[in-house]
């Protein structure tokens, strides 16, 4: 199948379920209220590209390629990050919704998650180092064997924490969410 190449260009209001993207890399496109949901972006590139208000609920991605991708306003349930080409992969996510995604084992240093709903989100064995995760609820996300080392958390919420099997040395964490990491003791804590 022909690799296509497509740069500087905007995508307004598609379905990508009825007319499918064409495989290839884009650069510096902008995709702006398209409809990506249960469609497949396996083996597509996307290198400093912007998502603007766009449905992208279960797409399967499964060696996709997001390099200085920005997520503004975006649906994205369920999606499977970890199947993502990790060569290079760097995305920034503003008042998206991530609920129930999965970014097992992905490197995501330095990543800004803002506004964003993050319930049920899988964070496993991932590198989240630098990372700051600003006004996000994240009720139900799973950190297991995660790297947090100076991420900051100072202004989330609903976070459970577990700080003997994730390292969070030099993490940021305000009041009263701070309290989050002692609640697998099951203590008591008043003022």
């Amino acid at each position: 199948m022909k690799q296509t190449y497509t740069e500087e260009k905007t995508f307004t209001q598609i379905d990508f379920q009825k007319s499918p993207i064409q495989k290839g890399e884009y650069e510096n496109c902008s995709f702006v209220n398209c409809d990506f949901s249960d469609t497949d972006l396996s083996e597509v590139a996307f290198v400093s590209c912007n998502f603007i208000s766009c449905n992208l609920s279960l797409v399967k991605l499964t060696k996709t390629a997001f390099r200085d991708c920005k997520f503004n306003e975006c649906k994205m349930l369920g999606i499977q990050f970890n199947d993502c080409n990790p060569f290079g992969f760097s995305a920034g996510f503003s008042h998206c919704n991530l609920s129930h995604a999965s970014f097992f084992k992905t490197k995501l240093k330095n990543t800004v998650f803002k506004n964003c709903q993050l319930s049920e989100t899988d964070f496993t064995e991932c590198d989240l180092t630098g990372s700051v995760f600003h006004n996000c609820d994240l009720a139900g996300a799973v950190f297991d064997n995660s790297n947090l080392e100076k991420a900051d958390f100072r202004t989330s919420h609903n976070y459970a924490i577990d700080p003997e099997i994730n390292r969070i040395k030099k993490a940021k964490f305000g009041l009263p969410g701070v309290l989050a990491l002692l609640n697998k003791y099951d203590i008591v804590i008043e003022n």
